[in-house]
């Protein structure tokens, strides 16, 4: 059903977010914004203190199941913005119910799913976007290094310890602890692909552990794209440790879940000089997929931060190629020009968008 009233919290309809809107402060944006549906209430059980006391029970057996299944689909939203209007939003979603209705309707879900995703795109939004962008692009750089250690294991147990422990610093915002563990990975990183034997005795070739096919460390290619990642990562974190003492902000455990899909992928080498394998098929549909969803975060928000995190993962990628030019095939090509053409338009979208507003 079409969840249409007056309420200035009905879901899908009439209330806005946008970068106005203040965690815990109730306060709402211009109901014209044209970022879509955003209202919530926090659901996380049918007693939780925050979602409010205006909850009225509709007609019908099925009024308390039907709640229920409301507030879970309303997860989605800001703990902080679901505060502010829980009741009034379980109170109009139940009010347009058809009687004994129990289950509700795919418009309905789709609405508040969509719409709790675009409320917390407007949330991410409060911060600097100059450094949520580039503490995004250094998360994401680091996780890419991350995985790539993780097939050598029992080779580099040490450096795959202490890049995983960076991984966790940056994701938690604690930019100024994840410096010098980075920067002590990215030391020995270099000195393995210049063929040194700084830090310790570890030298190429390093193969991998038995369950992964694949080539020694950083086989593939030269010690120029490591090199700028890592080099990368370092002065990103560099950046965000010099701003003012403001808490950084931690990151989503969900970035976990990348390192399976890049794990085997050396970025000193070629995506496709074997031919597409699953290892360089989920690589490559994740980095698509991320790339999608910064366009429409990008278009949603009208901010560039996400475009600002995928350059800078993009950095080291051209890196490789340029590293390897005359050894590209088709497929090398088709997906540089892919991601170049992706990442193009996540940074010109959020500019469209807000010239359309002002025209």
């Amino acid at each position: 059903m079409t969840v249409a009233t007056n309420s200035p919290a009905s879901a899908g309809a009439g209330v806005t977010t946008g970068p106005n809107a203040r965690a815990g402060t109730g306060e709402r944006s211009d109901p014209n914004s044209p970022v879509g549906t955003s209202i919530g209430t926090d659901l996380d059980t049918a007693t939780d203190p925050d979602a409010g006391t205006d909850s009225r029970t509709a007609t019908g057996a099925g009024a308390g199941v039907l709640e229920r299944r409301y507030r879970r689909l309303l997860l989605g939203y800001p703990r902080a913005y679901r505060s502010g209007y829980g009741g009034e939003l379980i109170a109009t979603l139940l009010d347009t119910a058809e009687p004994d209705r129990t289950v509700p309707s795919v418009r309905e879900s789709f609405a508040l799913i969509v719409g709790g995703l675009r409320t917390r795109v407007i949330y991410a939004t409060e911060r600097p976007a100059w450094v949520d962008g580039v503490h995004l692009g250094v998360l994401a750089l680091s996780v890419a290094q991350l995985a790539m250690l993780v097939p050598y294991a029992t080779s580099v147990p040490l450096w795959v310890g202490l890049s995983a422990l960076a991984v966790v610093l940056i994701m938690r915002g604690w930019v100024r602890t994840a410096l010098p563990v980075t920067a002590l990975v990215a030391v020995k990183v270099c000195s393995i692909t210049l063929g040194r034997t700084w830090l310790d005795v570890t030298l190429l070739p390093i193969f991998p552990d038995p369950p992964w096919n694949g080539g020694a460390l950083y086989g593939g290619g030269g010690p120029v794209a490591p090199m700028i990642g890592y080099t990368l990562i370092v002065l990103g974190l560099l950046a965000l440790a010099a701003r003012e003492p403001r808490p950084i902000g931690a990151r989503s455990w969900l970035w976990w879940a990348a390192i399976p899909a890049l794990a085997g992928a050396d970025p000193a080498g070629l995506d496709f000089t074997g031919g597409p394998d699953l290892l360089t098929t989920a690589r490559v549909t994740m980095e698509i997929g991320i790339l999608a969803l910064a366009i429409w975060v990008g278009h949603v928000a009208r901010d560039p931060r996400w475009a600002v995190a995928a350059v800078i993962y993009l950095i080291p990628i051209c890196a490789v190629y340029a590293e390897n030019l005359g050894a590209h095939s088709s497929q090398d090509v088709a997906h540089l020009a892919l991601l170049v053409f992706l990442t193009a338009f996540a940074a010109a979208v959020p500019y469209r968008a807000r010239r359309h507003i002002l025209l």
